[in-house]
């Protein structure tokens, strides 16, 4: 009988207490902030990480999830009896946490053999960050709870991680430049002109898309770029930093130019936060193929 397990990180931005209602494990980042640790989501919430990150002496640091921590975790499954573990991970690109994970299975399997056949472990690169795969690993999950193979659930994620984009503008790139992170969007030098870019990041890659100047352009700009590249109904994600005030703007304008509403309106958490700053407005939806630039 196959016994299916769900993991994720918390770069995914799915609130703790949904996943642990859904049964939906979620390993934490370490965020180290003037020489202070926490874990991303238990010891801090994504407001009060804010406040932290704006009146920080130094840019806050994330840490890699271990390979330790991803043998320990295996191991569990392993004993309780899983089939099959499926964990969505934070872009390759940007954390070597997915090639700790995959490091981690073969350590496993090197040591006890049989769970090779007996426990198949799936590790997918969501090639991004945010609800961006937070989304699709809830939906797979419901997937699951309504009896749908291993095999479908796989085919469903797989789409979805090879056509989801992800569109942001921050409102500074403060801490976009400090993290260098964000290369593409680091080097832009519109700021003094009153340009700030959209971002745009698929497939692990990141470029600016374009550059939009005046706050009245904001909510038009975006909706437009948005309109022009989604996926014939394609859910699509609304997500925002401390301030919604554009996100729901921008989910209102959607709502009325798609005709549906979005499937969901977030908050970015800390590790997000840290890299593209605690402003910002995205959206992220399955994208048409060769028509986002």
């Amino acid at each position: 009988m196959t016994k299916i397990k769900f993991l994720t990180d918390t770069a995914s931005d799915l609130p703790l207490i949904q996943t642990e209602a859904a049964g939906v494990d979620m390993l934490s980042f370490m965020l180290t902030v003037d020489g202070d640790s926490y874990q991303e989501q238990r010891d801090l919430s994504k407001e009060e990480f804010y406040d932290l990150l704006e009146h920080s002496n130094e840019l806050p640091s994330t840490s890699q999830i271990t390979a330790f921590t991803f043998i320990e975790i295996f191991h569990k499954y392993y004993d309780e009896g899983y089939t099959d573990v499926i964990y969505v991970s934070i872009n390759a690109k940007g954390s070597a946490t997915y090639q700790n994970a995959c490091n981690a299975r073969e350590t496993l399997y090197e040591d006890y053999p049989d769970a090779r056949n007996r426990m198949r472990i799936h590790i997918l690169d969501s090639g991004n960050y945010t609800m961006t795969y937070g989304y699709p690993v809830m939906q797979a999950k419901k997937m699951a709870d309504d009896g749908k193979s291993v095999e479908e659930i796989l085919e469903y994620l797989h789409h979805w991680l090879d056509n989801v984009g992800v569109y942001f503008l921050p409102m500074t790139l403060k801490f976009v430049k400090k993290s260098g992170r964000l290369t593409a969007a680091s080097a832009f030098a519109g700021e003094l002109l009153g340009l700030r870019p959209l971002i745009r990041i698929s497939h692990g890659d990141i470029s600016v898309s374009e550059k939009i100047r005046g706050e009245k352009n904001i909510v038009p700009r975006i909706t437009d770029k948005i309109c022009s590249v989604i996926q014939k109904d394609s859910p699509y994600l609304v997500i925002h930093g401390r301030s919604a005030e554009y996100a729901e703007q921008v989910a209102a304008a959607l709502t009325e130019k798609l005709g549906y509403p979005p499937a969901d309106i977030s908050k970015i958490g800390s590790a997000v936060a840290i890299n593209a700053g605690y402003d910002l407005t995205a959206v992220a939806m399955l994208e048409k193929q060769d028509e986002h630039v």
